[in-house]
């Protein structure tokens, strides 16, 4: 242990003013224990120092062969090690330059390292991971109460926590990829409708819609449930018209708006399933002619669902889901320059656009990981790496 007189000599060698300093000074010693084994440092934005500091927790999600991020209630955030020539030293009764008061006599403090480390975590905020989410959903697709009685109890199922423990991603960002995925619970555990059976329940209300002669604006839940309830069960219709419509009350009664595009993507998503390419005419007839009466069909309703092909004879489409596109990004293009060589940025913008960032735009990824040129007086974009 020091003595003042040997903080003085210091000091003197150091060639120090002590009239400069605060009197206090701390000197610091290794506990027998200390091992930078036993502490790891996380670097974190005011942001979520503020979410500890009111009481909430941060998470650390990811399976044994996947990398690591760190999810608050909202956001996911990639963490990554972070190398110091400096050796980051633990004092847990230290006292900063605030804490120390000035006008105190000259006096010597000792306090013990506790730990010690030459790396810290860094985080940075980045998209949820949620390709998982749907791929373990589709293990077991609901089709139905009927199909629901033969399947045996070894078929996958999931609780929000079985999904939390699972997909990396906030709790947030995962509940709101449920509705995306129009994934509902169905006796405790979330389920995918098969799209089929999806499909039935929606022919199911619109040709009510039909019979009833409802406006498509104002579609009555009891109603519904009511006529429908014999077919199917009572939640399956409340859940598609939650999926195909927007809720409304009117005198204390329940309507639902059906969502015209919707509709009209799902239609075309049941009509290109099952061909690799369609002629692009035809297609837009028969399509026209299987949604409901009063709807309009429009290829802007298929934007990251279906890509047309404009440079066959005849023009043809085919169905190009971005759910089922890689979620890395290098991946991502190149799965896209796989399928076609040159695109427009019209063409590839839907297919690209989950992934920016916040302060990400298309041009700034598309000038990362593509090469633009003219053809035909027409800015497209193909890849700069080459393509096996």
């Amino acid at each position: 242990m020091r003595s003042r007189e040997e903080v003085d000599a210091t000091l003197q060698v150091a060639k120090l003013d002590p009239a400069e300093l605060l009197p206090a000074a701390q000197c610091l010693n290794f506990s027998s224990d200390a091992d930078a084994a036993d502490c790891y440092l996380l670097q974190l934005e005011p942001e979520l120092c503020a979410e500890l500091e009111a009481g909430r927790s941060l998470v650390i999600r990811g399976d044994k062969d996947e990398h690591a991020v760190l999810c608050s209630e909202d956001k996911t955030y990639d963490m990554k090690i972070a190398d110091t020539s400096n050796m980051l030293l633990f004092i847990p009764a230290c006292e900063t330059a605030e804490q120390l008061c000035a006008e105190k006599p000259p006096s010597v403090m000792y306090k013990q390292i506790a730990g010690f480390s030459n790396n810290y975590w860094e985080v940075r905020r980045c998209r949820p991971k949620l390709k998982k989410l749907k791929k373990l959903l589709m293990e077991n697709p609901y089709e139905g109460p009927d199909v629901e009685k033969e399947k045996t109890l070894t078929n996958p199922k999931y609780t929000t926590d079985d999904l939390l423990d699972q997909i990396q991603a906030s709790e947030e960002e995962i509940m709101q990829q449920l509705e995306v995925l129009k994934a509902c619970q169905i006796e405790g555990y979330w389920r995918i409708l098969d799209f089929d059976y999806e499909m039935k329940l929606l022919n199911h209300v619109t040709q009510l819609i039909y019979t009833e002669s409802w406006s498509f604006s104002k579609v009555p839940l009891s109603v519904c449930l009511q006529e429908l309830g014999p077919l199917e069960p009572k939640e399956m219709i409340e859940h598609i018209l939650r999926s195909y419509g927007g809720q409304t009350i009117d005198e204390g009664e329940t309507f639902f708006a059906m969502n015209e595009e919707k509709i009209c993507r799902a239609t075309a998503q049941m009509l290109l399933q099952n061909a690799v390419k369609f002629s692009l005419l035809e297609f837009q007839e028969v399509w026209q002619q299987s949604v409901p009466e009063g709807m309009t069909t429009t290829l802007d309703q298929l934007k990251g669902l279906a890509l047309v092909d404009r440079s066959s004879r005849p023009e043809t489409i085919f169905l190009l889901n971005v759910e089922d596109l890689p979620e890395d990004s290098q991946e991502r293009f190149n799965s896209l320059f796989t399928i076609r060589e040159k695109w427009t940025e019209a063409d590839i913008a839907p297919y690209i656009q989950d992934l920016c960032s916040t302060k990400q735009t298309i041009g700034a990824l598309l000038t990362r990981y593509a090469r633009s040129s003219t053809q035909n007086g027409i800015k497209v974009y193909n890849s700069r790496r080459p393509i096996s």
